[in-house]
């Protein structure tokens, strides 16, 4: 297989390897991408991102998630922002992004941050999906003293607990546990959430196929949406996350969420062949 050039870049530290397709197609195995996002043989990566032609109007582009783990995710809020960057940079134009859920209309802001449109939350339990019927706002205790989580899908699943400190909480093994859960038939990412004032909440991620993140933008829209469900806040809501802040505005009455941040370019590199052989 021939060598591929990629770019390494992360939204407040949840990384991404992406990779241009639109013009000579790449669709890695699952293991592929796992040896790509691999830290200690490969590049290193939360997820890879792989860009193909848009399908659908509204996008200059598509965008294909892979986690480390080789799965495909529906969603990536950080990965996003950084495909925009890179969107806007090469033709000074970007109106939206395209995923396997559709068509994410994408702003840049004069700061330079990019405001995402991440859709509307899911809030019935067939849509998150649960295996069974539940109310997504207190669900049952899935971890005996961390009471009854929360349950939102932003076009990918998430359970949302929230704890007396976050920064404090051992949150690998249950994110592991309750990532697998048998109530979460696709799998699903644990967010773990502390209101610390009534527009700001601190927020630590587990991902899905991934682990620990420093950041992840539909995470950070879960928690949020999460938070207010349950009055502990007001929006727009500051999500203060290991890699820096997330804006999450989520107006109930069209169901309509918006999440804004920053991005980071770190190198160019080219993936080699030996890396990309089966």
């Amino acid at each position: 297989m021939d060598t591929r050039p990629f770019k390494k870049m992360h939204g407040l530290g949840n990384d991404f390897v992406i990779v241009d397709a639109r013009n000579d197609p790449f669709k890695p195995s699952p293991r592929q991408a796992q040896r790509i996002a691999d830290r200690h043989f490969g590049v290193g990566c939360d997820q890879l991102i792989v860009l193909e032609p848009p399908t659908r109007p509204g996008a200059e582009v598509f965008m294909r998630i892979y986690n480390a783990d080789g799965s495909e995710a529906e969603a990536c809020g950080n990965a996003t922002r950084c495909v925009a960057r890179l969107v806007f940079e090469e033709s000074g134009l970007i109106s939206g992004v395209q995923t396997v859920m559709g068509v994410l209309p994408v702003r840049r802001l004069p700061d330079g941050r990019y405001m995402v449109g991440m859709g509307p939350a899911f809030l019935r339990w067939q849509d998150v999906p649960l295996a069974e019927a539940a109310d997504t706002l207190s669900l049952p205790e899935l971890v005996p003293g961390l009471g009854a989580p929360a349950a939102v899908s932003i076009g990918n699943p998430h359970c949302v607990f929230f704890v007396e400190d976050a920064d404090s909480l051992d949150f690998a093994p249950i994110g592991a546990e309750i990532e697998k859960h048998p109530l979460f038939p696709n799998r699903t990412n644990v967010q773990f959430v502390t209101p610390i004032g009534r527009q700001t909440i601190r927020q630590r991620v587990w991902e899905r196929g991934v682990g620990i993140t420093g950041a992840s933008g539909s995470g950070a829209c879960a928690g949020a949406v999460a938070s207010l469900r349950r009055g502990l806040v007001e929006g727009p809501v500051t999500v203060n996350l290991d890699g820096g802040e997330l804006i999450i505005d989520w107006d109930q009455s069209s169901n309509h969420i918006t999440m804004t941040g920053g991005t980071t370019y770190a190198f160019d590199g080219v993936l080699a062949e030996d890396l990309l052989d089966e």
